[in-house]
C-alpha cells in the first residue's frame, strides 16, 4: 500500500526578505533540491511554506527548512549545504522512526575557526563520541563520509584544549609499499601530495599561518608512515588515514606506537585496497583480529553516509552493489 502523503505548512521567523531569497536559492534552486533529495513538494508563499510528502519525509524538509534558514543570518547558501542538511534530516528522521537504541545520547559539538563541526548523521555522531570516550578508534567505509575531517577536527580540539601536545598525521607515502624513488624532488616534495587531504583539513580549521607555525614548532607533525618506526608517542592525538594501504606488519607497528595519554584515529576505505594481491590489508586484519577489546571502537560508515555531491553517494551505492552481486569488473 502506498504511503499516505501529509500537508504540512510552517512559517519561517522573523520575517527577512534577503534570507528568504537566500534560502531559496537562484530560481528557486535551493527549494528544487530539498524536493529532489526529500522526494517532497516544497511551495511558498513568502515565508509560509507548504510541504507534502510522506510523514517522515515533511518532516525532513520542515527540519531542513528551518535550519537552513537559522543559517542564512550568518551568510550564504550553498548547493552543497543544502544537500547535506537535508540528507542529515531524512537520516535522522529515519533513525528516530526506527528507535535505533545504538543512538549515541551526547551530541559532540567541535568548536573551530570556520563554525562548528558536528556529527550529520547517527554514524557520524557516534564517531565523534567513540573518539572522545576511546583510545583507539577505526573509521571504516566510502569516500565523503567524513572519517578523516572529523578526524582531525577531533585532534584539532584535543590540541586547543590541551588534553595533547600534539598532533601526528599519517598516511602510506604511496598506495603501494610507500616506494617514492621514482617520483621526482627531495622526500618532502615526494611524500607532500599524498599528505594534501590533511593539510587541507588543518588549513580550514586552524588557518595556513598557524598551521605553518605550529608544524615549524613540531606541535604537528605530517609525515610518511614509514617515519614511526622505533617511535613511542606519548600526549598525542594519531590518525593514520588511508589505513587500507598498510600492510599486517605496517598496522603492527603503528599501533604499537601508541603511548600514554595519547588517542589513535585509523581511518580507510576497505573498497580501494591498492597492495599488491599478494599482501593482505593491515587495516582489515586489525579490525578482525582486536573486535570486543575494551578502549577500541569501529564505526563503519555506508553510501547513506556520504556527504558530498549528491553523485557521489549514487557512485558509492553502485560500486557497493556490483561488490555484493559478486560481479567481476570488466
Amino acid at each position: 500500500m502506498a504511503e499516505e502523503l501529509l500537508k504540512k505548512t510552517i512559517e519561517l521567523d522573523p520575517p527577512d526578505i534577503a534570507r528568504l531569497a537566500n534560502l531559496c536559492g537562484p530560481q528557486d534552486g535551493h527549494l528544487r533540491l530539498i524536493e529532489n533529495t526529500l522526494d517532497v513538494a516544497v511551495h511558498n508563499r513568502g515565508h509560509l511554506f507548504q510541504i507534502e510528502g510522506s510523514e517522515n519525509a515533511a518532516e525532513a524538509a520542515i527540519d531542513t527548512l528551518n535550519e537552513l534558514y537559522a543559517a542564512t543570518a550568518t551568510g550564504a547558501l550553498d548547493t552543497e549545504r543544502v544537500h547535506v542538511v537535508a540528507r542529515t534530516a531524512e537520516r535522522e528522521r529515519i533513525e528516530a522512526a526506527a528507535n535505533n537504541p545504538a543512538e549515541p545520547t551526547r551530541d559532540v559539538v567541535i568548536k573551530t575557526r570556520n563554525g562548528m563541526v558536528r556529527g550529520r548523521g547517527p554514524n557520524q555522531r557516534r564517531y565523534l563520541a567513540n573518539l572522545a570516550n576511546n583510545d583507539l578508534n577505526f573509521g571504516i567505509g566510502p569516500a565523503g563520509t567524513g572519517k578523516t575531517y572529523l578526524a582531525v577536527a577531533a585532534a584539532v580540539d584535543a590540541l586547543e584544549s590541551e588534553r595533547v601536545r600534539r598532533l601526528l598525521l599519517v598516511r602510506p607515502a604511496v598506495e603501494a609499499g610507500e616506494n617514492l624513488g621514482f617520483l621526482p624532488g627531495d622526500l618532502a616534495q615526494k611524500i607532500d601530495p599524498y599528505l594534501r587531504p590533511l593539510y587541507d583539513a588543518l588549513y580550514e580549521m586552524l588557518g595556513h599561518e598557524r598551521v605553518g607555525r605550529l608544524i615549524d614548532q613540531q606541535v604537528i607533525e605530517i609525515a610518511p608512515l614509514a617515519y614511526m618506526r622505533g617511535r613511542t608517542l606519548n600526549e598525542a592525538f594519531i590518525i593514520l588515514d588511508e589505513a587500507q594501504n598498510t600492510t599486517v606488519a605496517q598496522m603492527k607497528m603503528f599501533l604499537t606506537r601508541i603511548g600514554f595519554g595519547s588517542t589513535a584515529v585509523v581511518t580507510g576505505d576497505m573498497t580501494q585496497v591498492d597492495l599488491p594481491s599478494s599482501k593482505a590489508s593491515g587495516l582489515a586484519h586489525s579490525v578482525r583480529l582486536l573486535k570486543g577489546i575494551d578502549g577500541i571502537s569501529v564505526t563503519r560508515f555506508a553510501a547513506s553516509d556520504v556527504v558530498r555531491h549528491p553523485l557521489v553517494q549514487k557512485i558509492v551505492a553502485a560500486y557497493d552493489a556490483e561488490a555484493e552481486d559478486g560481479a567481476a569488473p570488466s
